[in-house]
């Protein structure tokens, strides 16, 4: 079956569409909620739940939970256990050496920062932005960046489902969906597939490391 065969894609509209549900997207999501209640703003996540990509753990400084959320501390969140302590060392052939705490920039510190599971972070971002109208989509991978007439970015594709290693449709065969937007956020990660596209097109990285 031909591209020209294939059913068209059912298409939905929104104001804003983001692409990926990690903190960023969910944040930009609640974000744009709280400035403007009556937009229409879904997230497309290509796990099969919100936070089922993200596995790592990490220390977060949770200054932007404070304004994002001012009343999350008086909640029950996963950001529940603070930095007691921060231990730097100088790696060698020889050995391990400890570096002063005092000798480094204020920056590397972590007093009044949480250590938290990135992706128990997320699925508790995910509930937040649910009860605020934002639409979800997990397990919808986004396949496509969709053009405009004057080559801007309309929305993206999700991709098909049902498709043999033969590369032929099978008979559990889904088409994906578009998803049209004035405005579309790709929160990928500093890798994902789309926003490389996308910096290659418009040649965002010219002169640039």
């Amino acid at each position: 079956m031909s591209a020209q065969d294939l059913p068209a894609r059912d298409s939905m509209e929104f104001d804003v569409v983001i692409v990926g549900a990690g903190p960023a997207g969910l944040s930009a999501a609640i974000r744009l909620k709280q400035l403007s209640p009556d937009i229409s703003v879904a997230v497309v996540e290509k796990g099969s739940e919100v936070g089922a990509h993200i596995l790592s753990g990490a220390v977060i400084d949770p200054v932007g939970f404070d304004q994002l959320l001012p009343d999350w501390r008086s909640e029950d969140t996963p950001i529940k256990t603070p930095v007691a302590a921060d231990r730097f060392y100088m790696l060698g052939a020889a050995g391990a050496l400890r570096l002063p705490n005092f000798l480094l920039p204020p920056l590397m510190g972590n007093h009044g920062n949480f250590i938290v599971s990135l992706g128990e972070v997320c699925r508790w971002l995910g509930r937040k932005a649910e009860a605020a109208g934002i639409e979800i989509l997990p397990g919808f991978a986004a396949s496509e960046v969709l053009f405009g007439a004057n080559g801007e970015v309309v929305g993206i594709a999700t991709g098909d489902m049902g498709i043999g290693k033969d590369g032929k449709p099978k008979a559990s065969f889904t088409r994906g969906a578009e998803l049209r937007a004035k405005y579309t956020l790709f929160a990928e990660g500093a890798r994902g597939s789309l926003s490389k596209q996308l910096i290659a097109r418009y040649r965002l990285d010219d002169g640039k490391e």
